[in-house]
């Protein structure tokens, strides 16, 4: 019975594409946090320097 259901290509297929979703979804998550963290620093300086424009 486990021979048929490891030789099976549907099988191969179902986790291939399941673990390219697993994958992307990491990547798109470490991509997302490491921007929101980089843009934090920005973010401060841009109001600092927008203070003195609201007149």
């Amino acid at each position: 019975m486990f021979r048929d259901f490891f030789s099976d290509p549907v099988l191969y297929l179902s986790f291939g594409i399941l673990s390219l979703t697993v994958l992307l979804g990491v990547f798109y998550t470490w991509y997302f946090i490491s921007h929101v963290v980089n843009a934090k620093g920005e973010n401060t300086e841009n109001t600092e320097n927008m203070k003195g424009t609201d007149k």
